[in-house]
């Protein structure tokens, strides 16, 4: 999963002697938090609403629109902009697009060409996109959840038992975070599983795996199942 196919390409863009004002309206108009800046055609810089609610006058009551009205018509972009903006390549795996915007604590970034030209933006949004797609969550189904030994067929034990019963595999996770040495979690959403079998299934699964949980989105049931 490269950045290429998940970031956005329409890139809406403000450029660096507009006033604070115009951003305003675009971020508003366009329901975003972070445009790129730009300045005769180039990349110069970020503007967030963030950068523009800092700017913006702290004290500012209802007797004073017309003076704040004032500050956001008169104040450039370009003064408030973060001009040393966080940029990707796009042939980044969305993985690591997020690790950059979790280490610089960003919501998104622009992402450019070997010229530094912007060929699109990638955000929180479209990760969690992402995320969704991976997971098979839009085909519903159910998701287990399993603790499994970490050697060679561990995985296939569960998957072929998941497959005894009919069930179609949608997507397999797996992961070592904050798992005890020598396991790793599984997570496994699948369809077709037929609830008259349901409670043999999971007896024949505990067999060759611990189940951390099974949620089944289609009766909106989760059962957990505590640590040992």
């Amino acid at each position: 999963m490269l950045v290429r196919d998940w970031m956005s390409t329409n890139v809406i863009t403000v450029n660096a002697d507009d006033t604070m004002y115009k951003a305003i309206e675009l971020l508003t108009e366009n329901h975003i938090s972070m445009m790129p800046v730009m300045e005769e055609g180039k990349l110069v810089g970020v503007v967030t609403d963030r950068d523009l609610k800092r700017a913006s006058p702290s004290d500012a009551s209802p007797l004073d629109f017309q003076r704040l009205l004032y500050h956001l018509a008169r104040l450039e972009v370009g003064a408030i902009m973060n001009r040393y903006p966080v940029t990707i390549p796009d042939d980044l795996t969305v993985a690591e697009a997020a690790e950059v915007l979790l280490e610089h604590q960003i919501s998104g970034c622009p992402v450019v060409d070997e010229q530094g030209a912007i060929k699109g933006i990638i955000t929180k949004s479209d990760i969690f996109k992402v995320m969704i797609a991976v997971s098979g969550l839009h085909d519903k189904g159910v998701q287990f959840g399993f603790r499994v030994n970490d050697e060679p067929g561990a995985i296939k034990e569960v998957t072929d038992t998941l497959r005894r019963y009919g069930a179609r595999l949608v997507s397999i996770l797996s992961s070592y975070e904050k798992v005890p040495g020598g396991y790793r979690d599984v997570y496994i959403r699948v369809f077709n599983v037929d609830r008259d079998t349901k409670n043999q299934l999971l007896k024949d699964l505990a067999k060759v795996s611990r189940i951390l949980y099974v949620v089944d989105i289609r009766q909106n049931e989760r059962e957990i199942y505590p640590a040992d």
